[in-house]
């Protein structure tokens, strides 16, 4: 998974993360399977960004993050958690 991230200024939206996730269609050509993947990476978001979003809260800026899946094939839950704690905690060190 790669991720990109951009800072705007004056902050605006009350949590101050926006996302964006992207599965590209060269890889995985039926819609079912991007959409699965997308839904798990938003699930998985959804259940760590309390690791983003607790240092946000103080800061001036709003920040947009895309999401683009690289994988392969279609993975599952417990493989993509792991990987998605990892690159919350990464950002956030960038961050600071």
């Amino acid at each position: 998974m790669r991720i990109l991230f951009e800072k705007k200024y004056p902050r605006t939206s009350g949590t101050g993360v926006s996302i964006l996730i992207s599965v590209p269609k060269k890889k995985f050509k039926k819609a079912v399977q991007r959409n699965r993947i997308k839904r798990l990476i938003r699930e998985t978001y959804r259940l760590n960004k309390k690791l983003l979003i607790s240092s946000q809260k103080e800061t001036d800026y709003d920040l947009l993050v895309g999401f683009i899946y690289l994988g392969q094939g279609i993975c599952d839950f417990k493989e993509l958690e792991p990987i998605m704690q990892n690159a919350l905690v990464t950002l956030k060190e960038k961050l600071l």
